[in-house]
């Protein structure tokens, strides 16, 4: 049995990081402005051809966007949620978790939380962690803070109920890998991890494969992009490639994810042990 009430869920994500990939890194990066350029190409170019890509065929994404982009862009934070799309919390500055007091962990939490809340009127329903880490206190703070879901963990390739310093929650984590995540195929830069530039069919093939074996299980996909990545030429049309094999396949949802994980909840809570 699928796992929502619409078939196989497809998730396409894209982490809005721009130049906070660099300056999440060390705030010095600021001054270097060829690295700026790098981030700067996922607000100015990237994710409108994103964006045109997704009207194109007629489909919903979530963008997680550290909150200093969202005040940074508001007229492109705007076009995201008319075209209906979700915005999600991805930190304030993209700092790394492991580096910060709990303090300053709440801080980046608050803050993103009211920059998203001041472009679309409401409070982000889920969350994702810069750089893929969290600490002691980040989970708790979610079910504090009233989210709804999660996509962090690596741990399997179905949805499930997070459980929190020892109690069963509402909260819906969207578990990806690494091979979901177009950094590992495709983030170039002399200062970050990485350094890879794959060809795109590479990738394609790859992302074909995953969602074969997914549907066949009756799982779901989750894939973590990135504008200043994903939204370059030929590396665009990887993303078409998926949205054209995925449409070929019955019973495919393709949404958002605070839409489809409040479809998933009532079937994952009467599943819970």
């Amino acid at each position: 049995m699928h796992v929502t009430s619409r078939g196989f869920p497809l998730f396409l994500t894209f982490d809005l990081d721009a130049e906070t990939m660099w300056t999440g890194r060390d705030p010095a990066y600021a001054s270097r402005p060829i690295l700026m350029s790098q981030g700067a190409y996922g607000w100015k170019v990237g994710t409108g051809r994103v964006l045109d890509l997704l009207k194109r065929y007629g489909v919903k994404a979530t963008f997680f966007v550290p909150g200093i982009i969202v005040d940074q862009r508001p007229q492109l934070m705007e076009r995201i949620l008319e075209e209906g799309h979700e915005i999600a919390h991805h930190s304030y500055t993209h700092r790394w978790i492991l580096g910060l007091s709990p303090q300053e962990e709440r801080e980046e939490m608050e803050k993103g939380i009211a920059a998203i809340q001041r472009v679309s009127g409401r409070k982000p329903r889920g969350w994702r962690s810069p750089a893929a880490e969290i600490s002691a206190v980040t989970l708790p703070m979610l079910v504090e803070y009233g989210f709804d879901y999660s996509s962090n963990f690596f741990d399997d390739d179905s949805p499930y109920l997070l459980t929190v310093e020892g109690k069963p929650t509402r909260i819906v984590e969207l578990p990806f890998r690494w091979v979901l995540d177009d950094a590992p195929f495709f983030q170039y830069s002399i200062v970050l991890p990485g350094r890879t530039m794959q060809a795109p069919s590479a990738v394609l093939e790859a992302w074909k494969l995953e969602f074969d074996v997914l549907y066949a299980e009756k799982r779901m996909m989750m894939l973590g992009m990135h504008p200043e990545l994903i939204g370059q030429p030929s590396r665009i049309k990887v993303l078409e490639g998926l949205l054209e094999h995925a449409l070929k396949h019955p019973d495919v949802w393709i949404g958002r994810c605070d839409e489809v994980t409040d479809d998933m909840r009532p079937r994952l809570e009467a599943a819970r042990p």
